[in-house]
């Protein structure tokens, strides 16, 4: 009698296992390798976010008038004065309301508005006051030397001190950066305030969010003021975390602020 060429259930059964199993590691490793991938571009997506928002803060701290760099109570709010431009005078003004003093003008005839700041190294750079170091508003002309800076409106305004190398600056008002939630949020054009974080605007154009997915409460600022041996410094640190996979990210820069008398 010819035997029947086949499988028992035995075989069969063996064969579906050794399918199953083979199955499994496969869908396992094609899983993994995903989830591997997701995880190193979100590792890479941080740290480029890390990146961007350093060099963004770094850049803007640069160009701050020296002196004018201060943090909050808990470190989450950072202001400064942008600088515009830089010149020399001939004369301060003098008189009993002066409103208006002679400079020298900027290269290439370019003109400038802003405030003017001689000399504030040892004084409060938010307070208007007259006599005081930061001046009204006012405008840079441009012309054959000297031209004549004029503060708007007609407002007087007396310096409180002499640069030792006749020099003044044209300054922007304030700037803040501050850390709400999971974002770090631009304030601008909220004036001149006594205290950090007080007063800023509450919606656009005036508040732009700047980066999301911080870890809340993460930001701080530490500012480190200047000597006569060194320039002051300012040490920032926050973290990004992943929505997807909750991974976090620490970042840490410091940024050296020019100290020009």
């Amino acid at each position: 009698m010819r035997r029947t060429n086949g499988f028992t259930l035995i075989e069969l059964i063996m064969v579906i296992v050794l399918l199953a199993i083979v199955a499994t590691i496969s869908v396992r490793f094609v899983a993994l390798s995903t989830q591997g991938a997701i995880d190193v571009g979100s590792r890479q997506l941080r740290s480029f976010t890390g990146v961007v928002l350093s060099e963004q803060v770094s850049r803007v701290l640069r160009e701050a008038l020296p002196g004018s760099v201060r943090v909050n109570g808990d470190g989450s709010c950072i202001e400064w004065m942008p600088l515009v431009a830089a010149s020399n005078y001939l004369s301060l003004p003098r008189g009993a309301s002066p409103t208006s003093f002679e400079a020298v003008p900027l290269a290439g005839g370019e003109t400038a508005a802003g405030r003017i700041v001689v000399y504030g190294y040892g004084s409060n750079l938010y307070s208007v006051a007259s006599p005081g170091p930061v001046s009204p508003p006012a405008t840079l002309p441009t012309g054959a030397s000297p031209v004549t800076v004029s503060f708007a409106g007609g407002v007087s305004h007396r310096f409180s001190a002499q640069s030792p190398a006749r020099k003044f600056f044209v300054i922007e008002d304030p700037r803040t950066l501050c850390q709400q939630g999971q974002y770090l949020f631009r304030y601008r054009n909220y004036g001149i305030q006594p205290a950090v974080a007080s007063s800023l605007p509450a919606s656009a154009p005036n508040r732009e969010v700047l980066a999301a997915g911080l870890v809340p409460n993460s930001l701080d600022f530490e500012v480190v003021p200047p000597t006569l041996q060194r320039n002051g410094v300012v040490a920032f640190r926050f973290q990004l975390q992943s929505d997807q996979t909750g991974e976090i990210t620490s970042v840490s820069q410091e940024v050296q602020i020019r100290n020009v008398p």
